[in-house]
């Protein structure tokens, strides 16, 4: 990660692991469909596209236009928590298996998946999120990128975590919705 080269090809990394997860989504969401899923929320979805699109773009930019140095001990630190929340982005979603989406799905009859690292707290995933956020673009020093995305994402998770509880909600039994 020492070059601004060996960052974008990083970034670049994880800008496919954000197509295969699309490309997983996609069968999931098709497989809820054909369930009787009904998708909730899905006017804060385009904006969530932006954010995270924008955390890719923002961080390489930053480090090329503003010069950014690579700082081996903050560097090293944040690549590794940015590995840390991929591992726990797909522990995610191998726990949740076709009931995990980058889009709100209810499908009926389904029970809430307690196993994982949902047996830990509520919404893994976005633990994932917020510290790859902040930890790849300080991998290169892209301080206002990171800033700017953690901000802006603890904006729309309010939203996103909302509609997400309610829909959660909706799939609870009594008994579920009480613990």
């Amino acid at each position: 990660m020492t070059s601004p080269w060996l960052f974008t090809g990083l970034v670049l990394l994880v800008g496919l692991e954000r197509v295969a997860e699309l490309v997983v989504s996609k069968r999931h969401a098709a497989w809820a469909f054909s369930r009787g899923g009904v998708e909730r929320g899905q006017s804060h979805y385009p904006v969530m596209v932006v954010l995270h699109t924008g955390l890719l773009v923002g961080a390489v930019a930053e480090v090329w236009a503003a010069g950014r140095p690579f700082v081996p001990a903050l560097g090293w630190a944040m690549l590794a928590l940015a590995v840390a929340s991929q591992a726990l982005r797909w522990w995610c979603i191998r726990t949740l298996g076709n009931q995990w989406n980058t889009r709100v799905i209810v499908v009926p009859g389904l029970s809430l998946v307690r196993s994982g690292p949902y047996r830990l707290f509520p919404h893994p995933n976005y633990v994932a999120v917020v510290v790859e956020g902040l930890a790849l673009p300080l991998v290169h020093t892209a301080w206002v990128t990171a800033v700017v995305f953690t901000v802006a994402n603890a904006v729309l998770l309010t939203v996103r975590v909302r509609v997400e509880n309610a829909a959660l909600r909706e799939i609870a039994t009594p008994a579920e919705a009480l613990a």
